[in-house]
């Protein structure tokens, strides 16, 4: 009874490790002997071309995992910068308050994830970018964010911009 649960789980959990990430590694600092390193990621907006957001997360080393403890956990310690890389073409957005997920990435085994929303600041013609940590018990006070304003630039909205 328990082996074809145990395939269900181990086949889940391949498929969530096979799915292709939006973020590229670019950048990679050691920042003590313990092999912990900051990560820099380039994360690409899967509805709007032409933006770039580059967020940094710690990345926890084995000697630091072995003296601390919380073997399968990273902190939430994340930081994020928005830039325009290119021609903007803004597609299908959300224009709730609550914006919509661009990015998730796990930052333990299970339980905690990094994401990032994107919100339109309508009034001030602005993409607004947060990234914080979703946790499933506790949620995470440290955020960051970076704007990427769209007053006087030449954006091409594929549905019309919004009124």
């Amino acid at each position: 009874m328990r082996a074809p649960l145990f395939l269900a789980a181990a086949a889940v959990f391949g498929a969530l490790m096979a799915s292709p990430s939006l973020a590229e590694v670019v950048g990679e600092v050691g920042v003590d002997w313990m092999g912990n390193d900051i990560i820099v990621d380039a994360v690409t907006d899967p509805k709007v071309k032409g933006v770039t957001c580059h967020v940094t997360y710690f990345d926890r080393g084995v000697l630091d995992r072995l003296k601390n403890g919380k073997w399968f956990e990273d902190p939430s310690n994340n930081s994020i910068a928005c830039r325009q890389t290119g021609p903007i073409e803004i597609g299908d957005i959300s224009l709730s308050t609550g914006g919509e997920e661009v990015f998730k990435q796990g930052m333990s085994l299970i339980w905690k994830k990094m994401v990032v929303n994107r919100i339109y600041d309508k009034e001030n013609n602005t993409l607004v970018y947060l990234v914080h940590t979703r946790e499933l018990t506790d949620g995470s006070a440290k955020m960051a964010i970076s704007t990427v304003p769209l007053f006087n630039q030449s954006v091409t909205w594929t549905k019309g911009q919004p009124k």
